[in-house]
């Protein structure tokens, strides 16, 4: 019997989807945050459920072969990053598993399959082109930072290793303007306050838009804080007022206020440029994005006279991208500002056999379908939730020859994979690649093929 207050020595065996060390006593499963597989540890008992228990860490009695030192001050307390006390390539083997684990309990097919090893970055620092920041003052001082794992308290922190140092320059230059021109954070308990959020956007060319989310269109002192953080920092090209009204934890709202520049950036995948605004979607990860839409272009293997969907496009990158090699791409997105900087991106890059529609995917599929639009190849990015099921419908009424599924939630993409398998499709190879290195999300192509 496991009771809180116990205190025992167990081995890890394995890291779960947060990060955490697994072990057991007794056949019944423990967690334990900042324990890694192959760790013996001495540990408290401090919670007991139905199913498994929580453990917290003690003592690291043996150290396992893959642990090291965090290179982040502040991993302890932020809630951005879980494996940093991993090496880097116990951390691609670990996100090769967790893929691999996911489908099994899917009950995926795996036999057969290629499972290709995690594609890693060989700099996996500064890599992150967004971040966001919550704004809140404690103890009379403005604190910046992002949010300490698990909870809503914000991090006071002058650095983040995963975003550029330009970034990290109008965070600092940022909160002392704060300071000196007295601009209140927003408190949820008194709904008083105006500043709320900072969130960055950078290029490959560490150009900056800077989002600042206020609690209403009233931002005392806004034309001086702007000249100044322009002034200092070249590299901000535009800066955006995003008003959040809301008693929420989201972070931005849907109304922007441009306050410098035009209120957009460009950015480049490849040979291709795309603009970029403040609430549109863009992969985090440059480097490894290249790598990971290659792969799914590599996996559609495509032909001049296919017509290709790409479901959940976005501001176009896919589409764009397998225009040159197909008849037509027809592009889906929910988000109307990101169909509308798609239809810029295809005019921008001289792409005229790519047709965006605006909606639901659950919806626009099915009017394609009965408009007798079928096609030949469908590339899915869906959001972590996966595919409403009414698209995995549409997919195996059209009866595609290839899909080529891309994620970033290894549980829903193996339960849509499975619901695909299920309608006469057959997984051919995995390939996860790290687009988040020292977190635990992995991002995963597959490659299935009509039976």
């Amino acid at each position: 019997m496991i009771e809180v207050g116990q205190i025992k020595e167990v081995n890890i065996i394995d890291v779960n989807h947060m990060g955490q060390g697994v072990s057991r006593i007794d056949d019944f499963v423990v967690f334990i945050n900042n324990a890694i597989e192959g760790d013996i540890v001495e540990i408290e008992i401090i919670e007991v459920k139905k199913n498994f228990a929580k453990g917290k860490l003690l003592k690291i009695i043996k150290k396992s072969e893959n642990r090291i030192n965090a290179p982040c001050q502040y991993f302890s307390q932020c809630g951005g990053c879980q494996l940093m006390y991993i090496d880097y390539k116990a951390q691609l083997e670990y996100k090769k598993n967790r893929v691999l684990n996911e489908l099994r309990r899917a009950f995926v097919n795996t036999e057969g399959v290629t499972i290709n090893d995690t594609i890693g970055m060989e700099e996996p620092f500064r890599y992150r082109n967004k971040t966001a920041f919550s704004v809140i003052k404690k103890n009379n001082k403005i604190i910046v930072g992002p949010y300490e794992q698990g909870t809503y308290n914000t991090v006071n922190i002058n650095s983040c290793m995963l975003q550029t140092k330009e970034a990290d320059e109008v965070v600092s230059i940022l909160k002392n303007l704060l300071i000196k021109y007295k601009v209140e954070p927003y408190d949820k308990r008194t709904r008083r306050g105006t500043i709320r959020n900072i969130v960055l956007r950078s290029n490959k060319q560490n150009e900056i838009m800077l989002i600042l989310v206020t609690s209403s269109e009233i931002f005392p002192n806004k034309e001086l804080i702007v000249k100044e953080l322009t002034t200092h920092v070249k590299e901000i090209k535009t800066v955006v007022q995003n008003i959040n009204s809301r008693n929420t934890n989201l972070i931005m709202g849907y109304k922007n206020i441009v306050l410098f520049g035009d209120g957009t950036i460009k950015d480049t995948i490849g040979e291709f440029t795309f603009t970029i605004s403040p609430d549109t979607f863009f992969q985090i990860n440059q480097i490894q994005t290249e790598k990971l839409y290659e792969k799914a272009i590599e996996y559609a293997n495509l032909n001049k006279d296919d017509i290709c969907f790409d479901i959940y496009c976005g501001i176009g990158t896919i589409s764009l991208m397998v225009a040159k090699y197909v008849k037509k791409v027809y592009g889906v997105e929910i988000v109307e500002q990101s169909i509308i900087n798609a239809r810029e991106n295809a005019k921008l890059n001289n792409i005229e056999n790519a047709e965006f529609l605006s909606g639901k995917a659950e919806e626009v599929l099915p009017m394609l379908y009965k408009k007798s639009i079928n096609a030949d190849v469908i590339i899915v990015d869906p959001p972590r939730k996966g595919c409403e099921k009414e698209v995995i419908d549409s997919i195996i009424s059209m009866a595609s020859k290839k899909v080529v599924y891309v994620s970033c939630n290894p549980s829903t993409l193996s339960r849509d994979i499975k619901l695909l398998e299920d309608g006469g499709y057959k997984l051919k190879e995995v390939q996860p690649v790290d687009q988040f290195p020292w977190s635990t999300h992995v991002e995963t192509v597959c490659l299935l093929l009509r039976k």
